[in-house]
């Protein structure tokens, strides 16, 4: 494939809102440490929206790409890392549960890596890895946005909120974990 043929290929709509994705981590993180909340719940809504929608236009538009499978679990794990991260370092009483993500979140990369070694397809995303990152991205957006409006955050709630999407991430880990164990059984190693 000539390069020409390979950036008609590749750039794209999805991919493009992947790189989007992305991109808009450095004002996330800029805006979070000026604390100017407003902007850093605009920026979640637009990553939030930006997740949801790359993924369907590329089903929509039939323009799913060897560089969008690896650009969207990329950006999502980055976003993800980056806003738990941002938010442990701002309300530090939730570090305990940003450390349960972040377990996961390197679990799933090791999976996945282990999975590739054995030259086997890593599992495409699922309705309850989907359902967790959007409770994730509601959980963050709730918690961002009551310090923007109010100037503090209310303790019992964010921990409510952090637990929740604990529980939604390692219900997700342990489904994928599942998939995981399936496919190291499968079939004979490729090497």
């Amino acid at each position: 494939m000539n390069s020409f043929q390979y950036m008609k290929t590749n750039f794209n709509i999805p991919n493009f809102l992947s790189l989007l994705r992305i991109v808009i981590l450095v004002p996330f993180v800029i805006f979070v440490t000026k604390d100017e909340y407003s902007k850093v719940g605009f920026v979640l809504i637009l990553s939030g929206l930006t997740d949801l929608m790359d993924g369907y236009i590329a089903r929509k538009l039939n323009q799913i790409t060897v560089l969008g499978k690896m650009l969207d679990p990329t950006a999502d794990k980055l976003t993800l890392m980056t806003i738990m991260v941002c938010i442990s370092l701002k309300f530090p009483q939730m570090f305990p549960f940003m450390v349960i993500l972040i377990i996961k979140e390197v679990l799933m990369l090791a999976a996945g890596g282990i999975l590739l070694k054995l030259k086997k397809t890593p599992p495409s995303s699922q309705w309850y890895g989907k359902v967790s990152t959007v409770v994730f991205y509601v959980s963050a957006i709730i918690i961002i946005s009551i310090k923007a409006l109010i100037g503090k955050d209310i303790e019992i709630l964010n921990n409510l909120l952090m637990f929740f999407t604990s529980v939604c991430m390692l219900y997700s880990l342990w489904r994928y974990f599942k998939i995981f164990k399936t496919l190291i059984k499968s079939e004979k190693v490729n090497l």
